[in-house]
């Protein structure tokens, strides 16, 4: 492996754990939303179906995005989802999928909070950008929801 550069900024443990749960997360719902994708049929799921499939795509991508920074930051990433939940019935999926976001959100902004207390400008900005489109994810979730 090529010699790892140090990072210009040192981020505290607490930080550190944080952005490893943050992959924990991402790791879980990318899962969890592709395995329902996969499994989900019937006129209702059609709608969803290939909208779980773009968003599971969408939190593999912060896992990776998470997991360069922490890494840059001297923390080792975690390979370790969080519990999966696929559900049973498409409303149960999409109720679990709304408080995964919403613990996804709470968590984010913990992140946004720590990284500028420290001074962290690179990683306040990366988890900005990820909190929009967490945002997004739980719109599009709770929406839904209206009609299962």
């Amino acid at each position: 492996m090529a010699d790892k550069i140090a990072p210009a900024t040192k981020a505290s443990k607490a930080l550190l754990d944080m952005l490893n749960d943050g992959i924990s997360r991402e790791l879980q719902v990318s899962i969890q939303y592709m395995w329902q994708h996969v499994q989900w049929s019937g006129v209702k799921g059609f709608a969803v179906h290939s909208e779980l499939k773009s968003i599971a795509i969408v939190e593999m991508k912060h896992a990776e995005a998470i997991a360069e920074r922490l890494f840059y930051l001297g923390g080792i990433p975690s390979t370790k989802p969080t519990p999966i939940f696929v559900g049973d019935t498409l409303k149960e999926m999409i109720q679990q999928d709304v408080k995964d976001e919403e613990g996804g959100i709470r968590l984010y902004k913990q992140i946004i909070e720590t990284a500028r207390k420290e001074g962290d400008e690179t990683t306040n900005r990366l988890f900005r950008e990820i909190l929009q489109q967490e945002e997004e994810h739980h719109d599009t979730f709770t929406t839904l929801l209206e009609d299962l």
